[in-house]
């Protein structure tokens, strides 16, 4: 087992306030934990109609106001919960009467008979883009450390879905909407509601897991001022100027190749398996088989799983008893041999773009500053001279390769839920004037104490991508380990959260 901590680097120093949007249901997502008391924040943003006020009156005091409304307290197992939504404006560029509003659902959660105390609040930022954080159902794992630390707000939001983006007239306007839906905005409507669910707007704790460390990256470039601590999990980003999707990729592929090595190695019986049903799907009618959903399963979807089955704890066992499933047994003699239902159903199960679909449409979105991607996925798995072509590693005998976390163009033919946004999709791939995300300048002097768990063998975020950017960021303190993957936090129960807080709480000296 690797482990190290490693020393800090420097600090930084307060820029302009951004914006703070979440990926939610039609709009965007926030979470937020105060201490002791843990508070769950969902913030899930969707279009309103009218532009309310708000007075900034105390959330934790169960004030309301026009533009947040605050619900009842309500349980799980030792836990309170309570609703809040606010109405926010969709562009903060625009002028607040002029820009359309968009609604923000957060859930604060806290330790019983914590509700009434004054705690610090511990912000939320869940991985994506695009996928809402879970609500809470117990006092445990993660989540009960932070309610033995903070008042804490987890941001549950939902995604917009595939039937609310279809109320768009065009693709051109759904990309118009979707812009507002990055890093930049989550920030903003961080602030926006930091400042009104404090009285004293007091800086808060910001805990961000994958892309939501890249959020709270954002978060210490242009708004630092309400930070008082930040803690990454498997979240630092890409700095570069431009788009930095290709280098992204570029170390990417190399490891989704030694994820498929572990696997295989791991499930040897499974190569065969694999190699079956990619014959199979190339040999059938249209070149795969109907999914559930109307979509096709060809080798390249198939090949999609290992986004979910080869970068976090549990996943190569869920891809193994999944294919122990592929098959229908022959109970007739002489019927085809054909896929199971089951299998089938579980291929989108591990897929989720029905119910994800930002995911897909704005992944390479976030490597975007003033750039655009160009389908980088596309082009960077063309470098690799065919060892993710899955029907000729059928044909010839070797592994068939899963990929990992890319998104690729045909998968907006190909999958059934993303259909009807192929042509967006390809103006958000085109798009050039993107917003900047990161101010490195800023994170060179930067004064918030922040420590990063970084996982060794990452899929999702390269380790040595990961280290270029701590180097950018003054003051960082970093947990190098190969005891976790890219689920960490998850999976550890308390025990991730709890070494970082160690580390900015003197508990975890630097030498």
């Amino acid at each position: 087992m690797l482990t190290t901590n490693a020393p800090a680097l420097s600090f930084i120093k307060p820029f302009l306030l951004f914006r703070f949007r979440a990926f939610s249901t039609s709009p965007r997502t926030i979470s937020i934990f105060p201490a002791t008391k843990l508070h769950s924040f969902h913030s899930r943003r969707s279009r309103v109609c009218t532009f309310i006020a708000m007075t900034g009156n105390n959330a934790t005091a169960g004030v309301s106001s026009p533009e947040h409304v605050a619900g009842k307290w309500y349980s799980v197992p030792d836990l309170r919960l309570r609703d809040h939504r606010f109405t926010v404006p969709l562009d903060y560029a625009l002028d607040r009467d002029v820009s359309p509003k968009i609604s923000l659902f957060a859930r604060e959660v806290v330790a019983v008979g914590k509700e009434e105390q004054s705690l610090p609040y511990l912000l939320f930022l869940q991985g994506g883009p695009g996928f809402e954080c879970r609500g809470p159902t117990e006092s445990s794992g993660w989540i009960n450390k932070a309610c033995e630390e903070f008042r804490r707000g987890t941001g549950l939001s939902t995604p917009l879905s595939v039937s609310s983006m279809l109320q768009m007239k065009s693709a051109k306007d759904l990309v118009d909407y979707l812009k507002h839906f990055r890093a930049d905005s989550i920030v903003n409507d961080a602030e926006f509601i930091r400042v009104r669910l404090d009285p004293d707007a007091k800086p808060w704790t910001v805990l961000g897991q994958s892309y939501g460390g890249f959020c709270a990256v954002t978060y210490l470039s242009f708004a630092p001022q309400g930070l008082k601590q930040v803690l990454l999990t498997g979240g630092t980003p890409p700095l570069g100027n431009g788009c930095s999707a290709d280098s992204v990729y570029r170390v990417a592929f190399e490891q989704v190749i030694r994820q498929n090595e572990k696997y295989y190695k791991r499930f040897p019986q499974d190569v065969e398996i694999v190699r079956e049903i990619v014959k199979h799907l190339a040999e059938s009618e249209g070149g795969g088989v109907l999914l559930p959903s109307g979509g096709i399963l060809t080798p390249r979807v198939l090949q999609l799983v290992g986004l979910s089955a080869l970068g976090s704890s549990t996943g190569f066992e869920r891809l193994h008893y999944m294919l122990e499933t592929a098959w229908d047994p022959v109970i007739v003699p002489g019927a085809p041999k054909l896929l199971s239902y089951c299998f089938l159903k579980a291929v989108e199960n591990f897929l989720s773009f029905d119910t994800n679909p930002l995911y897909a449409l704005m992944q390479e979105t976030i490597y975007c500053q003033g750039a655009s991607s160009q389908w980088s996925a596309q082009r960077i798995r063309a470098e690799y001279e065919g060892k993710f072509d899955a029907i000729k590693a059928a044909k010839e005998g070797h592994p068939v390769l899963f990929t990992g976390e890319m998104i690729f163009p045909w998968m907006f033919d190909e999958i059934h839920a993303l259909k009807p946004f192929k042509e967006a999709a390809n103006l958000l791939a085109e798009k050039k004037d993107w917003t900047p995300l990161y101010n490195i300048e800023t994170l060179k002097n930067n004064k918030v104490p922040v420590a990063a768990a970084v996982y060794y063998e990452d899929m999702y975020v390269n380790f040595k991508v990961a280290m270029e950017t701590a180097s950018q960021i003054a003051g960082i303190r970093l947990w190098i380990t190969n005891e976790y993957m890219h689920s960490g936090l998850r999976d550890a129960g308390g025990k991730v959260l709890d070494h970082l807080l160690g580390m900015l709480n003197g508990k975890k000296p630097l030498f």
